[in-house]
Parts: structure tokens; sequence; C-alpha cells
């Protein structure tokens, strides 16, 4: 009865979905759509002419609007809720969507988000995180955006027991699938419990997630390229940040010349060839959440 019970627990979403057991799917997804209107022009055009399936917009950003009215115009992208507790940059802020006074835990003295995520494990209220993220997810439905799934920006939802189960909370409740850390991840982290729950909760995830990203502009290719020939069976994510890099984007954010690099090689013809030549079939959040929604994926 053991064996069994775990051959159900590993069986990959791809399987799930109905993919043969040896096929390899990626997702590429475009973090950080709403930030900036650079960054708005580099995802719109990586989800309309280049590889990217789909892309999670920051609810809590000034150009959320314009990420909000390319989701009305385009009902069929793949765009999720990327919930946001920090704001990470020295001179460009946000705050929460219910304000300070109604979420006085998760601000600075100033108002916004905690820069990182060991300002948020030290000073963040479970129940004001809750009452926040549920209204940027919220916040995005009311703007007539689909959403397909949710992920985490700078993943302090994925690193702690008490914020993975609100993970877990939202994504049951929303009936959306969610980005995780790997199975085999998720249990030395001593969060099988919460993968078991997601399993019995017909929550769905990518098997594999890939963390991290070329480490300068000039070797950006070459690292993508090493990435996806080495991607394993089953669904695989990969995320950047695409944009383009003009004074707005430079002046707020340190990596702006990477981010272009990254629009650039995802948009690019050498990004089609390699996916062909190595088999790698693409698929969006989309296809997830309506297996989640209709019953149609394998217990």
């Amino acid at each position: 009865m053991a064996e069994s019970s775990q051959s159900q627990v590993d069986l990959s979403t791809a399987e799930r979905l109905g993919y043969r057991a040896d096929a390899r799917l990626l997702m590429i997804n475009a973090d950080d759509f709403g930030m900036c209107h650079d960054q708005n022009e580099g995802v719109i055009r990586g989800l309309t002419e280049g590889v990217f399936t789909s892309s999670t917009i920051l609810v809590t950003c000034p150009w959320f609007e314009e990420a909000a009215a390319f989701g009305r115009s385009n009902p069929g992208a793949d765009l999720g809720v990327h919930l946001t507790l920090t704001s990470e940059w020295e001179n460009y802020k946000w705050g929460p969507v219910l304000g300070p006074k109604a979420v006085p835990s998760l601000v600075d003295a100033r108002g916004y988000l905690w820069r990182d995520v060991p300002e948020v494990f030290a000073n963040d209220r479970l129940d004001e995180a809750e009452a926040e993220l549920r209204a940027q997810i919220e916040k995005a439905l009311a703007a007539g955006i689909d959403v397909t799934h949710i992920d985490c920006h700078m993943g302090p939802l994925q690193l702690r027991a008490d914020y993975h189960e609100l993970y877990w909370r939202l994504a049951r409740d929303y009936r959306l699938p969610l980005r995780i850390t790997p199975r085999v991840m998720m249990r030395q982290m001593e969060f099988g419990a919460i993968l078991s729950g997601l399993d019995r909760d017909g929550i769905l995830y990518p098997d594999g997630f890939h963390v991290g990203g070329a480490p300068n502009p000039e070797t950006t290719d070459g690292y993508w390229t090493q990435v996806i020939r080495g991607l394993p069976p089953g669904i695989s994510e990969i995320y950047c940040h695409p944009a383009v890099a003009r004074e707005e984007l430079m002046s707020c954010t340190r990596d702006g010349r990477q981010r272009e690099a990254d629009l650039r090689f995802f948009t690019s013809d050498k990004a089609r060839r390699l996916l062909a030549e190595n088999g790698i079939q693409r698929i969006g959040y989309r296809e997830l959440r309506d297996a989640m929604r209709n019953g149609t994926a394998r217990a």
C-alpha cells in the first residue's frame, strides 16, 4: 500500500494532464509585468513576438493599468498574479493595495512594503499578509484579467511553512495553479504535508522550477541554451524579467541590461530553433488551471 501511495504522489503533472511520461514541456514566464512601462513593453513583446508562454503581474505597481489593458484586449493571454510582499529597489517603491493603515505590519515607516524577505518574516502579521494577497488577486480580477495562476515575488510564500500554507489556501480558494519548488526539494524542506495537501485539493503545479539566470548579459545565450538542453521530462518552468533598457528602467533597477538581454534571447529565432531541436513543447498555466477546474487531471 505504501508503494502505491508513493507512486501516486510521484505521478508527474505532465502525466496527470495526459502527456507521456518522457514528454519535455516548458513554461517560460515573464515576471514583473506592470512594474514600469519599459518592463511592460518587454513583456508584451515577449508574449506576442517571442516564446514566452505566461506572465505574472505586479498588481501593486503604478503601471498595473497598462498590464490590465493588455489582459482585457488579449483574453487568451496566460496572465497570473505576482503576489507581492516586498518592494526591493532603492529609488522606486510601492505599497500594499489595501493601503498602509489597513495592513500596518506589512510596511516600513514610509508606508512601503518591506525591502527583502527577512524583513517580511520579521515584521508581517500573517493575517494582514493574507488580507493583502487576497486583495491583490481581487484587484486583478476586477480589472478584467482572466487570472490563470499565482506565483510569488522574491519567494517569501515558498520559504516558510506558515507562509506556504497561506499560498496553498489562496490556490485552493481561487482554484488556481501555482509555482512551487520541485517535489524532492519540498520534502527536503520538510514541506511534505503541504505537498500532500496540494495534491489532495487537486492543485496543479509544474514538476520543476529553475531558479536563477545568466550572471551577465554576455553569457545570456549560452546560459539559457544549457538550461533548455538539460530539461528533464515533465513540466519545467523557467522565468526572467524581459524589458527594454531605456532611461526609465535603468533609473530604477540594477539589472536593466540583463533584462533586455533576456528579452533578446527569448524573442530570437535561435530560441525557437533550440526548443524545436530538443523536442521541447511549450505549455502555459491556463492548461493546468482548466484541468483543475474541469476535474480532468488524473488523480
